[in-house]
C-alpha cells in the first residue's frame, strides 16, 4: 500500500466540518490508500459519521475508537501502529485537501528520491476549495539533502506536520511518535522527526486547506494550554538529550525552546488571559532559566526577538514581579487609548 492517511477526531459532527474533510480524503486520485481515523473519546455524533463511511468505504476507511480522550497525539500514535501505507500522511479533522494533493505528494517524492514532502496550505473561514490566504509553511533553503544546515533550520522552524508525507519505514526504525494528552504535540514532535529525514522536498502549490473557525482551539488561550506548550518544550528537551542531538544542535534548540516554552507561552499567556497569576509567570521564568540561563546570547534570539519582547523579558532578569505589573499597566493603558480613540 502507497499511504496511510491519519486523522484525529474528536467532536467535530457539528457543521457537516468531518464530512467535508472525509469527503476530501476519500476522492484522493491515487490508489492503494487508506484513511485511519481515530476517534478520541468523541462525545457528539463523531463516531456514528465514522462508522457509516467505512461502511460507504470499506477498503479505504478503517475507524479505530477509544474510550477516554489521548488528545491529537495520542490519536496519531494509535493510527501509526495499524498504518500499513509505505508512507504516512496526518490531516486534522476540521481541515480538508485538494483531490490530487497526495498524488502530487507522492509524484514530488517519487521524481526526487525524497523521503519528506511538504506542500503550503491556505487559510479558509468556508468550506471552499479556492484558496484563500496562501501560506509558505517551509522555505527553499530548508529544502534537498539535508546536511547540518538544513537540519538546523528544521529544528527552529519544521512547519506544520499535516502538509507532509514522511517514509513510514523511517517513522518505524527510528520510533518516532508524538507526546499524548498535551496540546501542541506537533511542535515536539516536527523537530524531532525532522533529524532523521535526509531528504525534504516541496510542492510549492496550497494543497492543504486549514479551517479557520471560532471553535478552534487555537483560538483560545487557557493557562492548561499555555502550561501544555511548556510540557512540550520540556519534552522537546528531552527528546533532543535522549536521542543524543543535544550537543550538536545545542544553539537551535536553545532558540526553539525559548520560542516555544517561554516567549510564546509568556506573550499569549499575558496577553490572552482575563486573570493573570504572577505565579504562573514566575514558574515560567524559572523553567527557562533552569533549561538555558543564558538565553538572552542565543544568535537567533537576538536577531530574531523583537525589541519590545526582548525589553519585557529583560525586566524579568531585574524582577519577575516588576515585570509583571508594568505589563500589566502598558496592557490598561492600550486599552484605554482605544477605547477613547487616541
Amino acid at each position: 500500500m502507497k499511504l496511510s492517511i491519519i486523522v484525529p477526531v474528536y467532536n467535530m459532527a457539528a457543521e457537516g466540518k468531518l464530512e467535508y474533510c472525509l469527503d476530501s480524503l476519500m476522492a484522493q486520485t491515487i490508489e492503494e490508500y487508506e484513511v485511519i481515523a481515530v476517534n478520541d473519546a468523541s462525545t457528539d455524533h463523531s463516531l456514528e459519521i465514522l462508522r457509516d463511511y467505512e461502511r460507504r468505504y470499506p477498503d479505504k476507511m478503517k475507524v479505530v475508537t477509544y474510550p477516554d480522550n489521548r488528545r491529537q497525539g495520542g490519536a496519531k500514535n494509535a493510527g501509526l501502529k495499524i498504518a500499513g501505507g509505505d508512507w504516512i500522511g496526518f490531516v486534522d479533522s476540521d481541515d480538508w485537501v485538494s483531490y490530487d494533493c497526495y498524488e502530487k505528494l507522492l509524484v514530488r517524492a517519487e521524481e526526487t528520491g525524497a523521503d519528506m514532502v511538504g506542500c503550503d496550505y491556505s487559510l479558509v473561514h468556508e468550506h471552499t476549495f479556492e484558496p484563500g490566504e496562501i501560506i509558505h509553511n517551509n522555505t527553499a533553503d530548508q529544502t534537498g539533502l539535508l546536511d547540518r544546515e538544513k537540519h538546523g533550520k528544521l529544528i527552529m522552524r519544521s512547519g506544520s506536520m499535516v502538509i507532509k508525507i514522511y517514509r513510514h519505514s523511517i517513522i518505524k526504525e527510528n520510533n518516532l511518535n508524538f507526546p499524548e494528552r498535551i496540546f501542541y504535540e506537533d511542535n515536539c514532535a516536527g523537530p524531532v522527526w525532522s533529524l532523521y529525514f535526509t531528504h525534504f522536498e516541496r510542492v510549492e502549490e496550497p494543497l492543504y486547506y486549514y479551517y479557520q473557525h471560532q471553535a478552534s482551539t487555537v483560538h483560545r488561550i487557557t493557562e492548561q494550554k499555555c502550561r501544555d506548550r511548556m510540557k512540550a518544550g520540556e519534552l522537546l528537551y528531552d527528546e533532543f538529550l535522549k536521542r543524543g542531538f543535544l550537543e550538536e544542535y545545542c544553539t537551535e534548540l536553545e532558540y526553539r525552546f525559548c520560542e516555544l516554552y517561554y516567549v510564546n507561552t509568556l506573550f499569549s499567556y499575558m496577553l490572552g488571559m482575563k486573570r493573570r497569576k504572577l505565579s504562573f509567570v514566575k514558574e515560567l521564568y524559572a523553567g527557562m532559566m533552569q533549561h538555558f540561563p543564558a538565553f538572552e546570547e542565543n544568535p537567533y534570539y537576538q536577531k530574531n526577538t523583537g525589541e519590545e519582547e526582548k525589553y519585557f523579558i529583560g525586566l524579568q532578569k531585574k524582577s519577575v514581579a516588576v515585570s509583571f505589573y508594568y505589563y500589566l499597566l502598558k496592557f490598561r493603558v492600550r486599552q484605554v487609548r482605544k477605547i477613547i480613540g487616541i
